[in-house]
């Protein structure tokens, strides 16, 4: 399987139509069939429904689009990191953050950094800690800004020093926006959104005790801006961290009692980083 053909079939999954990811690639539209064809057969499976103007992913597909992505992204990485010149700090640095207060530490740490280093481009991948880890361990990220609760046995890490605080975004019109903290018996009989991950879910579960079986649930969420989303339009109320985040139309309220979770900044201790990558960890000990 070669990276070229992943390319095209990264393409054709992309365009839906042979003839327009032919012109996007400058290839006949014969030759792009033949390739798909054959890739099908090294795999032994179909890639593809076909119709008279469309094409669709089928299942098989759909899993190749993910590792071809995977693939064709690590190996484009690689490139950059052996084309930098020698002569000053230059290249990319990827890093995999969850929303978090500590971001800000981080994007102050970047702005000193590219002070003294300009020709260093920051690449940041935003996703949840589960999301994170699994592509620091492609090795298609450099580091991790993980929040608690995660697994780092595997990694080596330094822990940053605010903490986040949970609480719940309700709409401005809410009965609950005139408490000044919720309690886990005023969202008992309140439809909740909550995390996704279930590392997390099991950290809130000990604070709402015995009634976090009766909760109502509408929805889970990885990124807390669609979260709002949803909150906004009637869906239900976030549990989430106070990012300091200003909608006009929502509020934050703090859990009662207080809730806090830490965050760690996280790398592979068996990957050789990169002059770029190894330079600002000596400027992370310093900021």
């Amino acid at each position: 399987m070669e990276l070229r053909v992943l390319r095209y079939f990264l393409a054709v999954a992309r365009e839906e139509n042979i003839t327009r990811a032919a012109a996007v690639l400058h290839l006949t539209q014969p030759t792009l069939s033949r390739q798909l064809m054959q890739l099908e057969e090294e795999l032994g499976v179909t890639l593809f429904h076909r119709s008279r103007y469309r094409i669709v992913l089928t299942d098989e597909g759909m899993l190749l689009r993910r590792r071809a992505q995977e693939l064709v992204e690590l190996a484009d990485k690689t490139v950059r990191e052996f084309s930098a010149p020698q002569t000053e700090l230059v290249g990319e640095i990827a890093i995999g953050a969850g929303e978090t207060r500590s971001m800000s530490f981080l994007s102050r740490a970047i702005v000193t950094f590219r002070e003294r280093y300009p020709g260093v481009v920051f690449r940041i991948f935003s996703a949840n800690a589960d999301d994170v880890k699994e592509r620091l361990d492609m090795g298609l990220l450099d580091m991790g800004l993980l929040t608690e609760p995660v697994d780092v046995g595997q990694y080596a890490f330094c822990r940053m020093a605010e903490k986040d605080r949970w609480g719940v975004l309700v709409r401005a019109d809410s009965p609950l926006a005139a408490l000044g903290a919720v309690t886990p018996q005023d969202l008992e009989a309140v439809p909740l959104l909550i995390s996704g991950r279930e590392s997390v879910q099991r950290e809130l579960s000990g604070w709402f005790g015995e009634r976090w079986d009766k909760l109502q649930i509408a929805a889970t969420f990885n990124l807390v801006l669609n979260a709002a989303n949803m909150v906004r339009c009637g869906v239900g109320t976030a549990l989430s961290f106070d990012l300091n985040m200003a909608f006009d139309d929502l509020r934050f309220l703090p859990l009662s009692p207080k809730v806090e979770t830490g965050t760690v900044l996280v790398w592979k201790k068996d990957q050789m980083l990169t002059p770029a990558a190894q330079a600002f960890h000596r400027h992370l000990k310093n900021v």
